[in-house]
């Protein structure tokens, strides 16, 4: 073999990085069970908030030392084996659309005192009743206003041509909760998009009906606040020019002369004649300015030294900056202009800059804004900046960030990062006019009312094209570009509820889903030495080296692991093993023509190379157009997938290749072997003619899917809160409960409808959700759910139920919240999944119509896909009706692509096998050709399918009732992928050709 030291290399260096960015992955582990024995309580329940506490205080601690070079924990994180929300768990976040700003933003801001009072009395009552926020506005409104008209609000400009002064209130609340309505939908996709961006795998985010919130669920959140700022700011990207602090001298100095003035006041009513101390009953306006004078002389200092070295200030300005009376207001002078502060100030001054009588000093078309970020100096103190803005009338600015079309994080030219955003046509068109006509000004960038950037402008730019520098992390320019890229929300949000809550699956399916599947991988490995001898060891190695390059890969590219993704893996190893079993099975019928053994392994990896080729080309094909149009969990099957193929095509073609190589040079001396005496002849000169069983096999896979198809239009299928949404619950028991063990309980008493629990807050916390009932609005369905809720928990942990929780005791459960939630896929997501699927069968049919020139052949594999996920889906509807009650959930939808998956790797062997039989024997008919080749295949078909199955029959017998499902689909569907392959896909060729021939004939 050529370049035997080149793969021996290559191995080696992705060895050593799998093994340092795992290195991380079990470091991290360490650290989290440290916080989880510390978040304990005396009862042995685990206090979430206080196990993220634990982790938050060593988030910049060092903890891991590898090789003199220090990590901290943070570093850790940055670098471990992500995990999804499915398996580890994450941060919930229940946000609340303003519907107060919406209605405001509706009435032009109309400062009516009437208007102002209802929507007050509105938010008071929102938290203690259950109508919406529009009809609670109303009812108020009607009450402060009785013989008011809301079109005496709301008609105006921007409502032209919907609302008019003779509109009636039924009409303008139509509008009202129209505009409302739309605003929640529209933060809701804003807020997916900004999650998707943000990095995480497979987050949750549904709408809960009638209040106008927005729950979320992020996977393995290590920094809470980032989240937070991710999901509240606005991302009202504003463009505004910076006034020079001569254009506001006189409104600085009269701003001053008060503040002064005020002091002197304080002091002689505070402090007395006697000079005594601050008393205890001065006012809070007096206390800040009394705390504001007791800087003065050092904040004065300061002024001064820096009031030298500006050239813009006016005498006005420097002459008070001289004043012993000088409060910090206004006293620090930046070069450029602008103002500096301490941060320790910055809450005072806002006091001080937000009254009425000192905004009336300034112009009205300016504004007072911070800089988002303080600079810290070599003392460690911190200073922040004010700028004063122009704005246009109403307060607009020159351009806002509905223009940017595209953000993405970049470096600065002094290699710092930054954010390098692009404009639409009529943004770059704006900004050209705009940086044109203010040369040698300085222009605000400014995002939810904080500048992040105000370069002087040295030119015009005309392309629409702009980098925002402001000192930022890596992080904070990522986000930043993602938030200016996903869009600005159309209302402010704010958090009402946060709480760190457990995997979907729990501890204990976690457990039996991995030893289940590495109970099976060790049956796979003992029968691969047994069927193949060392040939098997061989493949074994490789295999190995398949799950450690993938997992090793995931945690270098920072992806997570999921559910889904574990799908992907399952069909990897699959891929893997029948590479080596192609490559065998040639090497084996070399030996029985008598090829000597070099020759024999030269002519096995020759031979199989092309149908591997086909097989992961395919299969990657579907990655890449998963991963391209997908979302949520396709998306995470997607990454896993491709990554798999790429690791087993290279561990089975190559790594193999280089130690069969090393094992075999001795020729035939060599005491290598690729089969044993139990599998010697097994499968040799089969002459099943398969063919003539094609019509048997139309009529037998078309009764299986009509069934399904009666069944599923009858019965429906068991469709789970990922697909319809429900009711959620909070639980909170006197002790921990097992989430997996409450669900089997639930399920039962919610007559087998789709379940969720998982932990909330603290192992005695569930948080409950299902979709019994979920077509039902009305109070009675509610009470009728509840009552279901607490009548199977009461079974199945023998508790008692209270209502109150401030009186629960030892043995009992209270319900501490509930709410509706809507579906986890949305409609966009089923959409995308759809489309992926549409274009990923187009892919493979252009692929095999240009691989064997055929067209017969694409139209073979896609309908034998198609016919896999029909029969998949009818074994789903006739389980249902047998009793066996599988839940379609999100997890479902990786099932079915990795069946997809499996099935057209299985198709294209028997294809490739076909090709080459057609080259040989060209004067046999086809159908003594398709029969041959089918022949020829069937025992690397039967081991590739056999050692598969074995890791799935096991996961399903043992891998516990949570997981029953996701392995029953991937049973059925390799079963039928590997059926199809024989019974479906060659036969329609044969039957496309037979009719092509007649067409040619006639």
């Amino acid at each position: 073999m050529k370049n035997k030291g080149f793969i021996v290399f290559l191995t080696s260096i992705i060895t050593l990085l799998c093994v340092y960015y795992l290195s991380f992955t079990f470091v991290s582990n360490g650290i989290k069970e440290d916080a989880t024995e510390y978040a304990k309580d005396e009862s042995g329940n685990i206090v979430f908030a206080k196990r993220q506490f634990y982790l938050d205080s060593v988030y910049n601690e060092p903890v891991y030392n590898l090789l003199g070079i220090e990590f901290t924990y943070k570093e850790v994180q940055d670098m471990e084996l992500n995990l999804g929300l499915d398996l580890q768990g994450g941060m919930h976040v229940t946000l609340e659309v303003s519907p107060v700003d919406i209605i405001k933003g509706l009435s032009g801001n109309n400062e009516d005192a009437g208007f102002t009072k209802a929507l007050e009395l509105a938010q008071e009552r929102q938290s203690k009743s259950q109508k919406t926020f529009v009809d609670l506005f109303y009812d108020a409104f009607k009450e402060v206003n009785p013989d008011k008209k809301l079109s005496s609000i709301f008609a105006n400009a921007a409502n032209r041509g919907k609302i008019g002064f003779d509109t009636e209130d039924s009409e303008v609340l139509r509008v009202i909760r129209t505009e409302v309505d739309g605003a929640i939908d529209r933060s809701f996709n804003i807020l997916r998009t900004r999650i998707d961006r943000f990095g995480t795998s497979q987050p949750n985010i549904q709408k809960l009906e009638n209040t106008g919130r927005i729950q979320i669920e992020i996977p393995g959140v290590d920094n809470p606040e980032r989240v937070k700022k991710l999901l509240q700011g606005v991302a009202k990207l504003e463009f505004l020019q910076v006034i020079a602090i001569n254009e506001v001298g006189d409104a600085l100095s009269q701003a001053n002369e008060i503040i002064v003035a005020e002091q002197k006041a304080a002091k002689k009513t505070i402090q007395g004649e006697t000079g005594d101390s601050l008393s205890t009953d001065a006012s809070t306006e007096n206390q800040d300015i009394a705390s504001l004078l007791k800087e003065e002389d050092e904040t004065t200092a300061e002024a001064d030294s820096l009031g030298a070295e500006s050239d813009s200030a006016t005498a006005s300005l420097d002459s008070l900056e001289q004043s012993q009376e000088v409060s910090p207001l206004f006293s620090l002078i930046k070069m450029r202009g602008g103002l500096i502060y301490s941060v320790e100030d910055t809450a005072k001054i806002n006091k001080i800059i937000q009254r009425e009588d000192i905004k009336s000093l300034f112009p009205r078309n300016t504004r007072l804004i911070w800089d988002v970020k303080a600079n810290k100096l070599d003392d460690g103190s911190e200073l922040l900046e004010l700028y004063v803005v122009r704005t246009l009338r109403n307060d607009q600015a020159m351009l806002t960030g509905e223009v940017i079309n595209d953000a993405r994080q970049t470096f600065d030219q002094s290699g710092q990062p930054a954010v390098d955003m692009s404009m639409d046509a009529e943004g770059a068109r704006k900004w050209s006019k705009i940086t044109r006509e203010n040369i040698g000004n300085r222009i605000a960038i400014v995002l939810d009312n904080y500048v992040y950037s105000a370069p002087v402008v040295n030119s015009e730019i005309p392309n629409g094209k702009s980098i925002i520098e402001g000192n930022f992390t890596m992080e904070e320019a990522k986000d930043l570009a993602n938030i200016l890229k996903a869009g600005s929300l159309p209302a402010p949000t704010r958090i009402v509820e946060e709480a760190i809550i457990g995997p979907t699956l729990g501890k204990e399916s976690q457990s039996q889903g991995i030893l289940s599947i590495v109970a099976g991988l060790a049956m796979v490995v003992i029968f691969m030495v047994a069927y193949y001898a060392k040939g098997g060891l061989v493949a074994n190695i490789a295999l190995v080296f398949n799950i450690f390059f993938i997992l090793g890969i995931l945690a270098q590219l920072n992806a997570a692991l999921t559910l889904p993704g574990i799908a992907g893996i399952v069909l990897t190893i699959g891929m893997s093993i029948d590479a080596n079993v192609l490559i065998f099975e040639r090497i084996r019928e070399e030996r029985r023509g008598g090829t000597p053994l070099l020759k024999a392994i030269s002519a096995g990896y020759d031979k199989a190379y092309s149908s591997i080729v086909d097989a992961n080309v395919t299969t990657f094909l579907i990655g890449a157009i998963l991963y391209w149009l997908g979302q949520g969990p396709v998306k995470g099957f997607a990454i896993t997938l491709m990554i798999g193929i790429a690791c087993s095509f290279f561990s089975a073609v190559f790594i193999t290749r280089v130690i069969v190589s090393w094992m075999s040079k001795r020729g035939d001396d060599s005491k290598i072997s690729f089969s044993t005496p139990f599998s010697k002849n097994l499968f040799n000169d089969l002459s099943i003619n398969f063919m003539t069983k094609r019509k048997m096999a139309y009529i037998g896979s078309g009764i299986v899917i009509v069934i399904g198809l009666v069944l599923m239009t009858i019965n429906g299928l068991n469709m789970g809160v990922d697909f319809t949404g429900g009711r959620s619950y909070v639980v909170r028991f006197s002790e921990s409960v097992q989430p997996t063990d409450l669900k089997l309980a639930l399920e039962s008493s919610f007559e087998n409808k789709g379940t969720e629990v998982k932990t909330f807050g603290a192992n005695n916390i569930l948080k409950v959700t299902t979709s019994y009932l979920v077509e039902e609005e009305s109070s009675e369905a509610d009470d009728i759910v509840q009552t279901k809720l607490v009548d199977g928990i009461t079974a199945a942990t023998g508790m008692t139920y209270v209502a109150d929780e401030s009186r629960m005791a030892g043995n009992e459960f209270t319900i501490s919240g509930s709410s509706k939630v809507g579906a986890t896929i949305a409609d966009d997501i089923k959409n995308a999944s759809q489309e992926s699927v549409i274009f990923s069968l187009i892919a493979i049919f252009l692929y095999i119509l240009i691989r064997f020139r055929r067209w017969q052949f694409g139209l073979g594999a896609v309908v034998a896909l198609f016919h896999d996920t029909l029969v998949v889906l009818s074994a789903f509807a006739i389980a249902k009706a047998l009793g066996f009650n599988f839940e379609i959930d999100q997890v479902f939808i990786a099932a079915i692509l990795t069946v997809i998956g499996y099935s057209i790797n299985d198709t294209v062997v028997v294809f490739d096998r076909i090709r080459e039989t057609l080259g040989i024997t060209s004067k046999a008919s086809n159908e003594e050709t398709f029969n041959k080749a089918i022949n020829d295949t069937v025992s690397r078909t039967i081991m590739t399918s056999m050692t598969t199955l074995v890791v799935i029959l096991v996961l399903f017998l043992f891998g516990g009732e949570v997981l029953r499902g996701f392995s029953f689909a991937l049973l059925v569907g390799i079963l039928v992928g590997t059926y199809s392959s024989i019974f479906i896909a060659t036969p329609i060729v044969l039957d496309l050709a037979k009719r092509k021939k007649k067409a040619v004939e006639a």
